[in-house]
């Protein structure tokens, strides 16, 4: 995942507005662009698997990347702000939106 400089500071900052803006549990959309790659959306997508996920993958216009989206049920902000850390951790390269 990219992650900012602090991200301490951006994950504290997310879990707030998620605390804020939601009532938990609820269900969240997450979204990622990767390299086109299958080994990378097959690990996306085993991160998520067993939830009751559902998954929608498409790629861009030349097919260089792919946008995988991803709509779960969570429990509360901290669940939401693991599984970032989570594909940051098993997925090089991606950009989480």
């Amino acid at each position: 995942m990219n992650k900012p400089l602090n991200s301490e500071a951006f994950y504290n900052n997310l879990k707030e507005k998620l605390q804020d803006t939601s009532v938990w549990p609820s269900e969240y959309l997450y979204k990622f662009i990767i390299k086109s790659n299958p080994v990378k959306i097959n690990t996306i997508e085993c991160i998520f698997d067993n939830m009751g996920a559902v998954i929608k993958t498409i790629p861009s216009k030349n097919g260089n990347y792919t946008s995988v989206s991803i709509n779960v049920i969570m429990n509360n902000p901290d669940d939401v702000i693991e599984k970032y850390k989570e594909v940051g951790n098993q997925v090089e390269e991606v950009i989480s939106l």
